[in-house]
């Protein structure tokens, strides 16, 4: 499952094509599925209907390889970020990637964690981001609003959490969704969904003009929850106004990468919507 990749792979053009052989899975996982600048965007938007200002300190859960925070602390002066995740190769792969390209300020700005997302670690945070379906890994609902309080604590008063799902009628069965993007193929596989407890395995496969083939690039363990399902746990965990930000579509039925909050979506094949919740103020 992807956002809309038109404009991003415009974006990433270049010269001659991909082999298996020559690419790395990280490089093609952000160039198929991660776009920092959009998302930022969105959650800048988002803390300002809030408090009338933009947000500074930023967490980001499940950081990966640090690009959306990497990207946080270059966007304004005054941003800092937090990236918190258990898998030291895939940071240190972002610290070699993303991390030399900042300035000696910005990289004063930017901190990275080893640490288990619920837990400290961290200051309170303005915002909190949990993207690319990432605490689908809890896959009971006891350790979601577990999760979800510890979200909660780590953030200031008014604070944003912002956290991303999928779905759709496609989502629930075994299927392959493919995208051509620049010099590759980003394959979505469902290999096995359960409806009885909901659980979900995925794989991300890449696929090159030369036949060769990433397969099992990335595996994904997951449940996957509903919005229902998603909204009503962090209310749980003490969050107010949950709200669901559905994608637009263009005249092709692609997704446009536009967001709007709404409370009725559309029964459609694939989906893709951003989550948001408030810490209260008091």
């Amino acid at each position: 499952m992807a956002r809309n990749t038109a404009t991003r792979t415009r974006k990433h053009a270049r010269k001659g094509w991909r082999t298996a052989k020559g690419s790395d899975r990280h490089e093609l996982y952000e160039l198929s599925v991660q776009d920092p600048s959009a998302e930022i965007a969105f959650i800048d938007r988002r803390y300002r209907e809030l408090h009338g200002r933009a947000p500074k300190v930023l967490r980001e859960d499940f950081c990966g390889t640090g690009f959306l925070s990497c990207e946080w602390v270059k966007h304004r002066s005054g941003n800092e970020a937090w990236g918190i995740d258990l898998c030291t190769g895939t940071m240190a792969w972002g610290k070699a990637r993303h991390g030399v390209r900042l300035t000696a300020a910005q990289r004063a700005r930017m901190h990275w964690v080893k640490g288990d997302v619920r837990g400290g670690g961290a200051p309170a945070a303005d915002v909190i981001a949990a993207l690319n379906f990432s605490y689908f890994i809890f896959k009971s609902r006891t350790a979601l609003v577990e999760y979800f309080r510890a979200a909660f604590a780590n953030m200031k008063p008014g604070g944003l959490f912002v956290l991303d799902s999928y779905g759709g009628f496609q989502s629930f069965s075994v299927t392959k969704e493919e995208r051509d993007l620049d010099g590759f193929t980003y394959v979505w596989h469902t290999e096995r969904y359960n409806p009885i407890n909901g659980d979900v395995l995925n794989h991300i496969h890449f696929r090159f003009p030369d036949g060769t083939e990433l397969r099992k690039a990335f595996t994904y363990d997951w449940r996957l929850w509903t919005l229902a399902e998603i909204q009503e746990a962090l209310v749980d965990a003490g969050f107010v106004r949950p709200a669901a930000y559905w994608e637009g579509t263009t005249e092709d039925g692609e997704g446009d990468g536009k967001f709007r909050r709404t409370a009725v979506g559309e029964a459609c094949e694939g989906w893709i919507a951003y989550i948001t919740a408030q810490r209260p103020r008091r």
